[in-house]
């Protein structure tokens, strides 16, 4: 049992570790690709509520996560008041050189609501980050097949996906807008991309071989439960 919890543990601490650049597929390198488009608005429902979709630009990223938020966690009020459903989660990624891991092994990297933060004690981490090379990306879907995709993502994937930046609104009570960034070069309140996901993937899962190890560990932690309870003066001794 001790070693059990020692290794589940340890699992779970590393399950999200950010990989190594060797095992970088060579797709992150590639900047996003942008294009202007003129597709017409659409209205799609989801959770009840009818949303007025705007499409600015086609989208297409190759990206590592570095942080992620899921809409629907305990403490996100906001996407509640403002019933933003549409928006299922959010993920930062970086490309290019900012997913190498001598770069992204010295900065920790943490989401909020709408946010993305990075920080680090290294000078020259920092000075390496390229600020232009990580996105937080607002990904819209009402299709619950790929908001199952987006909800399994972890810290560590290499993803791609594909769909149009947009703005997009609802009048549900009260009117509710929200915009996109359109350029890589911007940051602060409004620097986010906003996506409607039409395509994703993820390429290459992170945590490998710690997501496989804690599985085993925790079937390991119930075993060594069930077989405690069962020992002579255990804790099913009457």
């Amino acid at each position: 049992m001790a070693f059990s919890v020692a290794l589940t543990i340890t699992a779970w601490w590393k399950s999200d570790a950010l990989p190594s650049t060797e095992k970088l597929r060579s797709e992150l390198a590639s900047e996003p690709l942008q294009t202007r488009i003129d597709k017409p608005d659409f209205d799609t429902t989801a959770g009840g509520i009818t949303y007025t979709v705007h499409p600015l630009y086609e989208y297409d990223l190759y990206g590592l996560v570095v942080s992620l938020h899921d809409s629907r966690t305990w403490w996100d009020y906001i996407h509640a008041e403002w019933n933003d459903n549409l928006n299922v989660a959010d993920l930062c990624v970086v490309w290019g050189k900012d997913a190498h891991s001598d770069i992204t092994g010295k900065i920790s990297f943490s989401s909020g609501q709408f946010v993305c933060n990075f920080q680090t004690d290294s000078q020259e981490a920092y000075l390496a980050f390229d600020q232009t090379r990580i996105s937080n990306n607002h990904l819209l879907t009402d299709d619950p097949r790929l908001a199952g995709k987006l909800r399994r993502v972890r810290v560590g994937d290499q993803v791609h996906f594909r769909g149009y930046l947009s703005e997009y609104s609802h009048n549900h009570g009260f009117p509710f807008k929200r915009g996109t960034s359109t350029t890589r070069t911007d940051s602060g309140n409004g620097a986010c991309e906003t996506v409607f996901v039409t395509d994703f993937e993820i390429l290459r899962a992170g945590g490998a071989p710690w997501r496989a190890l804690l599985w085993v560990a925790l079937a390991l932690l119930c075993l060594g439960v069930v077989l405690w309870w069962r020992l002579p003066g255990g804790a099913g001794t009457t």
